[in-house]
């Protein structure tokens, strides 16, 4: 099939009845300025639907999720290199509407609400975004009727509620969420990254340098846990394994005392060194020149994005928001602290 444009309801429709083959539809939806982290999608979207399915990418700069003094103006529109980008990448189609055509009517007065885990984090910093985001993300699913949409890891809040949302509304797709792509300096790939200036750029890898530091901590603490629980149960065993070199993790309060108390040892190593790994970096950076402006910091349950007690165990979501200069970044890591319960 002929890679195509449709850039109105009634072109998508004819290209949906129009599609050569049985396999599964698949959507991925984009703001546009589109990076390898979006190609990443329009990839793992082609190998779901294989040769006989049909992969639509949705370009749409949504004015809803966007609230005052937010970069709606600035955001960057290149449709042009858009369309080269989801053609490499295996995309049959790319429907690239107007803000008069998602909203004929101008804007909706019914909308999608996100309930509460929509007003913790992003939500708590950006009023009414999820609310905007779920609202198109219903339309564009309607509109594309896709049998599975991929979205990016990156955006974990977002990826949770839309899974809610299709979860509780009944939508008959299925959601699968796609590894974050990083620059070879660990940066998380964004369309906002074009904004940071080298400066910026250098102030902004403490994002993922925190993210980093946090899961080196909690390996370390499962690393002197594991050498712990080989060890033979005596008093001075921390000391033994402090001088295996383990000192980074040996300084680890709770990891130190597991390797005296077999009661310690069985429960997880703890969440808050994890956050306060995560932190010191955060914090090195609100020094620097020019400095990284901490919005959140937060080690949540991906159930809720609530934040997890120290004792937690299973899987957690670690997320940062932060400005530099003008510029808000966001990323995220999960973790998995000792044997879900």
């Amino acid at each position: 099939m002929t890679f195509e444009l449709a850039s109105q309801r009634a072109d998508l429709d004819r290209l949906l009845k129009g599609r050569a083959g049985p396999g599964p539809t698949a959507v991925v939806m984009t703001m546009g300025a589109l990076h390898d982290g979006h190609a990443s999608l329009i990839r793992a979207a082609r190998a779901h639907a294989g040769p006989a399915g049909f992969v639509v990418v949705t370009v749409f700069v949504n004015p809803l999720q966007f609230g005052a003094g937010e970069d709606l103006d600035r955001y960057p529109r290149t449709l042009d290199a858009d369309l080269r980008v989801a053609e490499k990448a295996g995309a049959d189609a790319v429907f690239a509407p107007s803000v008069d055509e998602v909203y004929p009517s101008g804007a909706p007065q019914v909308r999608i609400a996100a309930g509460p885990m929509g007003e913790r984090l992003e939500g708590a910093s950006r009023p009414g975004h999820f609310d905007g985001m779920l609202t198109v993300v219903a339309k564009l699913l309607h509109l594309t009727r896709p049998d599975v949409a991929f979205f990016g890891r990156k955006d974990a809040q977002q990826l949770a509620l839309i899974r809610r949302m299709v979860r509780d509304l009944n939508f008959p797709c299925e959601i699968v969420g796609v590894p974050t792509v990083r620059e070879d300096d660990g940066l998380a790939l964004s369309s906002r990254n074009r904004y940071l200036s080298r400066p910026e750029r250098r102030t902004a890898l403490a994002l993922s340098a925190a993210l980093f530091a946090a899961r080196d901590r909690l390996g370390a603490q499962h690393a002197l846990r594991a050498r712990a629980e080989s060890e033979p149960v005596t008093g001075a065993r921390a000391a033994a394994l402090s001088a295996l070199g383990e000192t980074r993790a040996a300084a680890d309060t709770h990891a130190v005392a597991a390797a005296c108390d077999p009661a310690a040892a069985a429960r997880p190593p703890g969440a808050d060194a994890v956050r306060a790994a995560a932190g010191l970096v955060l914090a090195e950076a609100a020094r620097a020149v020019p400095p990284l402006t901490l919005d959140y910091l937060a080690l949540v349950d991906p159930a809720d994005f609530t934040e997890v007690p120290d004792d937690h165990a299973g899987e957690a979501i670690l997320a940062v928001a932060a400005k530099v200069g003008a510029t808000r970044l966001i990323d995220n890591i999960t973790l998995t602290f000792g044997v879900p319960k």
